[in-house]
């Protein structure tokens, strides 16, 4: 084996010698202070600092010199690197201070411009209205029901004493669900909330039941076949007509205002013995002598027909197992849709179904 080379001068690797060390730190230093960008600086960092840079090829070379002379190559090559290092550090900052300035200037929010165009969203009158209404209810310590719109026959007719020969149930008025021996319909009414509360809880009751209802009407500008109810059902001890006309009275003026009123025409309808057509007070002429004949809201009648209430019939108790005896209740119910349109001024029910967002625009997002 042959002895290591004592007589090696370190002169002989070109790379090591100082005028070389030199220059290559000088070509470093001149790339980087020609460097524009951050781009232009993070190519410099891998020609001159990086793996394969010169000084790095060279730095390898330390190794083949005697001891003595690796002191002196090495201290010259890494003040070399040191100085590059430095220099690109510094560059770097440079460069990242004058991007983000730039950036400052160029991407810059001119918060006194127009907004953005995309149109602010506004929910449908319908559903405001309807939780409007509940809400008021909710705030008299009632509670809101609901039930599917897929409904039993049984729930939407018997149970509420309209009987198998009851018009009512007929193709010309409700949406039977096929097949017809499972005795399903789209519900006529939220009717069917009720009788579900009053077999599945004991009394006192004092629920509010919105939501949507189908009949076979023909869509037109004061018909649709597809509408909004919300009834209302209370069930306790005593309760009386003038309970219903207090709790009406209340209502009407939680939606249009203090001095509103109901009045009572006799009717008829299968759920409630007595029962009423309720009429509102005219919101516009409030039926005052000299306003009421050119109303063109009441058509000069001062009133306004709302609904339909009366006292519960004790055959409908008796169907959902509440003791007539014992309880008593009324129940009353208005149109939702007729409710908006009569209140806005909206000639076309039709409008209020197309979905045209020109039509709930200006709704916002309170009633």
């Amino acid at each position: 084996m042959s002895a290591p080379n004592s007589e090696y001068d370190p002169v002989e690797v070109t790379p090591l010698r100082a005028d070389e060390v030199t220059r290559m730190r000088d070509e470093a230093l001149a790339a980087i202070a020609g460097a524009d960008s951050i781009d232009a600086i993070k190519q410099v960092r891998i020609d001159h600092a990086g793996d394969r840079s010169p000084l790095a090829l060279a730095n390898r070379e330390i190794g083949a010199l005697q001891p003595q002379a690796r002191k002196e190559a090495g201290q010259r090559v890494g003040e070399a690197r040191g100085a590059i290092n430095q220099a690109l550090a510094a560059k770097t900052t440079e460069l990242e201070t004058a991007a983000e300035e730039i950036a400052l200037v160029t991407e810059a929010v001119d918060v006194t411009l127009p907004a953005d165009a995309r149109p602010v969203g506004a929910r449908h009158p319908i559903t405001t209205i309807q939780e409007h209404v509940a809400d008021i209810f909710v705030a008299m310590g009632w509670e809101v029901g609901e039930g599917p719109e897929v409904e039993a026959e049984w729930l939407n007719f018997d149970a509420l004493n309209l009987g198998p020969d009851h018009p009512a149930r007929t193709m010309q008025d409700t949406f039977w669900v096929s097949p017809e021996s499972a005795a399903m319909v789209l519900r006529t009414h939220t009717s069917p909330v009720q009788a579900r509360t009053m077999l599945t809880r004991e009394p006192p009751i004092y629920i509010v039941c919105p939501g949507r209802v189908f009949r076979t009407d023909e869509l037109d500008a004061t018909h649709s076949p597809v509408f909004h109810q919300l009834e209302g059902l209370a069930i306790d001890e005593g309760l009386s007509m003038a309970h219903l006309k207090g709790t009406l009275d209340h209502l009407a003026q939680a939606i249009y205002g203090d001095g509103m009123t109901t009045r009572f025409r006799p009717s008829y309808f299968p759920f409630t013995e007595p029962s009423a057509e309720m009429d509102l007070l005219c919101y516009v002429c409030h039926n005052e002598p000299d306003a009421v004949a050119a109303c063109r809201t009441c058509k000069g009648e001062g009133w306004v027909e709302w609904g339909g209430c009366g006292v519960v019939n004790p055959r409908v108790l008796i169907a959902c197992g509440v003791d007539p005896e014992r309880y008593s209740g009324f129940a009353f119910g208005i149109g939702l849709d007729r409710t908006i349109t009569s209140r806005y001024d909206i000639a076309d029910l039709r409008d209020v179904f197309d979905g045209d967002i020109r039509f709930t625009e200006p709704f916002g997002v309170e009633l």
